[in-house]
This record gives C-alpha cells, structure tokens and sequence, in this order.
C-alpha cells in the first residue's frame, strides 16, 4: 500500500481506538463526488463503517457538494460503498462479530494512479485510562526532545 496524496486523516481515531489491522479499499463515488474530494471537501469526522449483507458500507463520511455540480450533486452524507475482496469481508465479519472491535476510516488518499482509496482499521475502543497514558506518554517525549535540544545548544 503505498499512498500518493493524503486528502483526509482521521486524527480523532487515533486518540480514541486501538487499530489492530488495516485495509486498502476502494470507495464507489459519483463524478461530482470525486471532484469534491480532489478540492479537499471531505471529512471523516464521527464515520465508520459497517458489513451489511455481504458488503462494506460507510457511514457519515461527509463529501461537500461540489460547487459546479448543479443537479448531479448527490446527498453529502449518503452511505459509500467501500471495495474488498470477499476474503477480506469475511475477516471482517468474524472481526466485527468480536466484542468490541468496529470498522473506522482512518485515511483517504490518492494512490499513484489517481484512484480515491480509503484505509480501513479494525479499532478497538481505548478507555480513559489508555487516553490518559498515551498523552503522559506524548507529553513525556516532548519534555526528552527538549531537553535534548537544550543540551545541544549548550
């Protein structure tokens, strides 16, 4: 997998799940869809995904209505079927029947041949505690790198 221009990142999941396997899929987009998220109007704020009947659906995935798109713009928040191979929906279904683990978008980017793909992760939720000692842990790793900074310039 290797991503060309990255068009959204999720930063919120990463504070709130652990990500335990991630996938490359396809998105079905309109034309004008596609247009929108080549300007930057996408946004992967509260959306996940869910298998349903065989299939990858996302939810909540807001693509902005593209602006020269008159009436063939669609609903911004309309689910987005997502492309996998069956194999990898079946993974997906005994993950996702697992306690706990969800399906969340955590990137959208373009890949070398101009093709919107969507990265996938099987999350699990963090609790407050986790939350909690990731930004200790961030925080103490800054404090290093200053003070590695400092000692430098002394």
């Amino acid at each position: 997998m290797s991503i060309g221009k990255l068009l959204e990142n999720n930063k919120k999941a990463r504070h709130d799940y652990f990500f335990l396997e991630t996938y490359e899929c396809g998105v079905v987009l309109t034309g004008t869809e596609i247009k929108s998220v080549r300007a930057g109007g996408i946004s992967l704020r509260d959306s996940y995904a869910k298998v349903v009947d065989g299939e990858v659906w996302v939810y909540s995935m807001h693509i902005a209505p593209y602006e020269k798109g008159n009436r063939y713009n669609t609903e911004p928040l309309r689910p987005k079927k997502l492309l996998l191979h069956k194999g990898e929906i079946r993974k997906l279904i005994g993950q996702t029947t697992q306690e706990g683990l969800t399906l969340i978008p955590v990137q959208v980017y373009l890949n070398e041949r101009g093709l919107v793909k969507v990265q996938l992760a099987v999350a699990k939720g963090k609790k407050l505690y986790d939350k909690r000692a990731d930004i200790a842990k961030r925080d103490s790793e800054r404090d290093m790198d200053r003070s590695r900074k400092e000692r430098r310039y002394d």
